[in-house]
């Protein structure tokens, strides 16, 4: 919600952090309290050695090692960029983990720790630990191994990432490739997409631009989401976006090899995700419409009060973009749609890594594809019963001096 705040209504950004607040009290209310662990016996080992045991207690899945492991590295003076290198490579040594909660969760980490300052950090990123040693590695998964073993063609992947990166340095800048790379990524060959990833790197995308990429295939998968499908799968689809965002940014946080093979996992989650496009919906695209845009947000806001209209949301958001309408205003009535719903943690994941994705595809038909998988993924998860927006007004109302039962 912090991050959706610049990009909201100034009317709205008080709902946001009611939100943002009272999902989190209603997270700790009842809990226990947390103990913090003692750092390791050890105040002469440098960071670089710290990295390693940390991945190595991961591996045997020791998570009061890995959490003791993360205290001593921010106590000997880790700051923002070793810490982000350090833990995003241990959630990049196993395939895809906990289906991307893992990488997404430390990501928010970094992203909240940017809000409320380094010093906390010794209180909020040991919180990860639990998480890194207790999660399911898709290698163990029977999808990432049959009928094609994606984690072995990973593997052989991994082993040219450092020599196709380096082929592809002095082409850097010139690559532009994003559109027709989304096609293979969305194709039936995970080899192909593989050696796809592989040779963008020879031919000079950075490893933003590639991460950039396969979010907005992932992206595609939200906006081609037919309804036939079960209503549960929007989550699969949206895990992957999600992931696939998480990846983009850790790479922007802390470029390394390491955290490159995470945009190849969500490649590879891109693809074993076809199955959510078996028939692919239309994205929409120009069709002249002379719509006036306002007229089309007021629409917006009408027909989300009825139960799926996806089609419709992705059809009226791509006509207001088209239609040269100002993106600022769209997002910030999606932002105010959202909040308007009771809390659904998927589709507020949806919207942000949306927006997210989108200030960096402004004014392209590219950026305009994702706002409509967001808007798709927010109507068909709308309306909702509204109950914590009416808790809201009557708060808001009460602080004001307002007597209830008059209008």
């Amino acid at each position: 919600m912090t991050n959706l705040l610049p990009l909201l209504a100034p009317e709205d950004r008080p709902r946001a952090l009611y939100h943002g607040l009272t999902a989190v009290s209603r997270d700790s209310a009842g809990q226990p309290p947390r103990f913090a662990l003692r750092p390791l016996p050890t105040e002469t080992v440098d960071l670089a050695t710290l990295k390693d045991w940390f991945r190595r207690f991961v591996e045997v899945r020791d998570s009061e090692g890995a959490e003791r492991c993360i205290v001593s590295a921010v106590r000997a003076g880790a700051y923002d960029i070793h810490m982000a290198d350090m833990l995003f490579s241990a959630a990049t040594d196993h395939r895809y983990l906990d289906s991307g909660h893992v990488l997404d969760f430390t990501n928010k980490a970094f992203e909240a720790l940017d809000v409320a300052r380094w010093p906390r950090a010794e209180a909020v990123l040991p919180c990860l630990a639990e998480g890194y040693a207790g999660a399911r590695r898709m290698e163990e998964s029977n999808s990432w191994r049959n009928p094609a073993d994606l984690v072995g063609i990973l593997k052989d992947a991994f082993e040219q990432l450092s020599s196709v990166v380096e082929e592809g340095r002095d082409r850097r800048g010139r690559w532009e490739g994003r559109e027709e790379l989304a096609t293979v990524l969305l194709g039936e060959d995970g080899g192909a997409i593989a050696e796809a990833l592989l040779e963008a790197l020879r031919d000079g995308a950075t490893e933003e631009e590639l991460a950039g990429a396969v979010a907005y295939a992932a992206a595609l998968r939200i906006a081609r989401f037919p309804t036939t499908n079960e209503f549960g799968d929007w989550d699969t689809s949206l895990h992957t976006f999600t992931f696939s965002n998480a990846v983009h940014q850790g790479l922007r946080r802390a470029p390394s090899s390491e955290v490159l093979r995470g945009v190849f996992d969500a490649a590879m989650s891109v693809h074993l995700d076809r199955f959510l496009n078996v028939p692919p919906a239309r994205v929409p695209e120009p069709n002249g419409s002379e719509a006036v845009p306002d007229d089309l947000l007021a629409e917006l806001s009408t027909l989300l009060d009825e139960r799926q209209k996806v089609d419709a949301a992705g059809e009226l958001v791509a006509s207001y973009l088209y239609g040269g309408g100002e993106a600022d205003r769209l997002l910030a009535v999606m932002g105010g749609l959202l909040l308007r719903e009771d809390r659904n943690f998927h589709t507020i994941q949806a919207i942000e890594a949306a927006f997210r994705q989108y200030v960096r595809l402004r004014d392209t038909t590219v950026g305009a594809h994702v706002l409509v998988a967001a808007a798709r993924y927010l109507a068909a998860h709308s309306p909702t019963m509204r109950s914590q927006g009416q808790t809201y007004d009557i708060a808001r109302r009460l602080s004001r001096g307002e007597i209830l039962y008059e209008e």
